[in-house]
């Protein structure tokens, strides 16, 4: 019997309207990740991830298209996911010109 309430629950209009407050929590508690990497920022080069960085990039291309093609559209989830490809855009960038365009070191003993 409570098997039975549990069913038609889950497919009524009720169900359908709890569901749909994810469409906020989600992206709200998603934006742990932008903030981090907005924290990161002022840390040292050397600590990025070049990988994990252009992974995020990706990821948060992918769910800005996502939160477009969903009806409705997830403007929270868009501007969540904005704000981290931007963050991770300049992780990135840090992170090239440190490895790429970074100043060479001087060896200790040896004049320049």
């Amino acid at each position: 019997m409570s098997s039975n309430k549990f069913f038609s629950f889950l497919f009524s209009k009720q169900s359908l309207k709890y569901m749909c407050t994810t469409h906020f929590w989600g992206p709200v508690s998603n934006f742990g990740i932008p903030v981090a990497a907005m924290l990161d920022l002022k840390k040292d080069p050397e600590l990025i991830s070049g990988p994990m960085t252009g992974s995020l990039i990706v990821y948060s291309l992918v769910f800005m298209r996502y939160s477009m093609a969903v009806i409705p559209q997830n403007y929270l989830l868009f501007g969540c996911h904005f704000v981290n490809e931007l963050a991770q855009l300049t992780q990135g960038f840090r992170w090239t010109k440190h490895h790429f365009q970074g100043t060479p070191k001087i060896e200790e003993g040896k004049t320049a």
